[in-house]
């Protein structure tokens, strides 16, 4: 009986360590690969989206971006879709106005100086991108440094620091900014054809439809629709303790964009403008993060996964 019963607790403590490490080998794990001038992402090897920062673009941007069903929720570059807004790629940061420099529209060039893999694999992969904004000397107006935290889940985590150049910097009020994504046209709220259903729009706050959002001040913003017939999402989140809060511009096109500078565009000039003066080579920091999720933004826990941002990225 002691034979045995050391063979049954021997076995026991081996199915225990198998089912230990089974379950540690199946963890999700987001992979970043860098070839030439694009880093692909990948979610347990299956494609994800590619971060594009070749010279021939006028800023960096991920695209496309895929749902877990491994079907495109942003806008194509090259494809039968809406051809409105060019400039509109993918998820992107960009704004106009620095300096009268109009970098959203692509009227300026932000460039890619360097992208550092700081975690090249794990949940989160991280990466830390640095971009030049450049003035018409070709100078930097100033100098974005964004870390970029990629999880398993689709969560995407901006943590961007703007620094001035050798002159001060003027951010002046505007709604072509900051930090967005351009959905597919299924997606959207105006249907491309009768027989799509219209997207859906929500905020943290009870708020529907991009009339009621569009301009508000809310912890997060969904933008759901169908995308190869299922429901899937994207959910801006604005960072509690960024320096001033944040309005959405997403418009029933498909545009979805967050911004801090713009609080007499964004009402419509119900408020004055609120210019932001930035003194030479001094920083400020902005944090946002983009959500892609299954489902609407209940089905796909938005107002929890914006929850747990917040608990992981607090300080």
């Amino acid at each position: 009986m002691k034979q045995l019963f050391g063979l049954t607790t021997w076995c026991l403590t081996f199915v225990s360590l198998n089912l230990a490490l089974t379950a540690h080998a199946a963890e999700p794990v987001v992979k970043l690969t860098k070839v030439d001038h694009e880093i692909a992402v990948t979610i347990d090897g299956k494609d994800f989206t590619t971060y594009h920062t070749d010279p021939k673009w006028k800023k960096p941007f991920f695209s496309p971006v895929k749902t877990s069903a491994g079907t495109i929720i942003t806008r194509g570059l090259e494809s039968a879709e809406s051809k409105d807004h060019p400039h509109h790629k993918g998820i992107w940061v960009a704004v106009d106005e620095v300096n009268e420099n109009k970098f959203w529209a692509e009227k300026a060039t932000i460039q890619n100086a360097k992208v550092e893999l700081v975690k090249a694999e794990g949940n989160p992969a991280e990466m830390k991108v640095t971009n030049l904004w450049l003035g018409p000397d070709n100078a930097p107006v100033v100098t974005e440094t964004t870390l970029i935290k990629i999880y398993a889940n689709r969560l995407m985590t901006y943590d961007i620091q703007f620094t001035a150049g050798k002159k001060t910097v003027t951010w002046a009020d505007t709604k072509e900014g900051l930090f967005g994504i351009r959905v597919a046209d299924t997606v959207r709220e105006k249907p491309t054809a009768p027989a799509n259903p219209p997207g859906q729009v929500i905020n943290a706050d009870g708020m529907k439809t991009t009339a009621e959002c569009w301009g508000k001040i809310s912890k997060w913003v969904d933008y759901s629709g169908l995308v190869e017939g299922k429901m899937h999402g994207a959910a801006i989140f604005e960072h509690p303790k960024n320096f001033r809060r944040s309005r959405y511009h997403v418009r029933d096109y498909g545009l979805f964009t967050v911004s801090p500078f713009g609080q007499k565009s964004y009402t419509n000039g119900m408020m004055p403008a609120d210019d932001l003066v930035q003194p030479a080579e001094t920083s400020i920091r902005l944090r946002y993060a983009i959500y892609i999720h299954d489902g609407d933004a209940a089905q796909g826990k938005v107002a929890e996964t914006f929850a747990s941002y917040v608990k992981h990225e607090g300080e």
